[in-house]
Formats: C-alpha cells, structure tokens, sequence
C-alpha cells in the first residue's frame, strides 16, 4: 500500500491501472507543500504529463489525480469551492490514478504549507 505521509499522520491509497499511475510510481517518493482548496490538497511534483487520460472534473472523495496545467499530485477528500453537493470538483478535468482506502480524516486537519510525503 502506498503512504500519503502529513504532519498529522498518514494516509494509504492505492493506484490504478493507467499510465498515469505507472509515471508516478517511478518518481517516488516524493515531497510537497500542501496548498488547499476546499476540500483538496494539490501540489507540484516533478513530472511532466500531457496525456489526457481517465479524465473527469467531478470527483469522488478519495480520488486521487493529476492536474495536467499544473503538474500537480490532486487528493479529494470532500466539497471544493466548485462543489454543488457533497462530491468534490476539480478547478479542471484531472487524470484519476487512484483511491483513498481508509479514513480520510488525517487529510481534514491538513494545513497550508505543511510539507507531503507521498511513497
């Protein structure tokens, strides 16, 4: 299982089967600073991906993405600015690689510019 790693402890996903999942496996682990909207944790990683692929902008909580504009590791864990019910929205269409399993209450007590693990 796969570690998101926070100040306030840690959170396992898995990943799914895309290509998108296997790019970021192969730049583990790696580190951030968290930045929250709503609901979402986003950060940058050092990967470039253009495929857009498994895409959505409606989320589930728990889903796990990459924001193509941004070069950004994406976590949704419940409502953002954009939301208009409890499911979480991105800012634009992401490529979902995985899942939250597990409780999503460590990501809750996130904290702008704390630092994020991901392994």
């Amino acid at each position: 299982m796969n570690k998101i790693i926070l100040e306030q402890g840690i959170a396992e996903f898995e990943f799914n089967n895309t290509k998108t999942a296997e790019e970021i496996k192969k730049i583990l682990p790696i580190k951030g600073i968290v930045n929250r909207w709503g609901d979402e944790i986003y950060f940058e990683i050092p990967l470039k991906i253009k495929e857009k692929e498994n895409t959505k902008q409606i989320m589930e909580v728990g889903d796990i993405a990459y924001w193509i504009e941004g070069n950004c590791f994406c976590i949704f864990f419940g409502k953002t600015p954009l939301s208009r019910d409890n499911k979480p929205v991105a800012a634009d269409l992401v490529n979902v690689f995985g899942k939250i399993k597990g409780d999503i209450a460590i990501l809750k007590k996130s904290e702008d510019g704390e630092e994020i693990k991901i392994e």
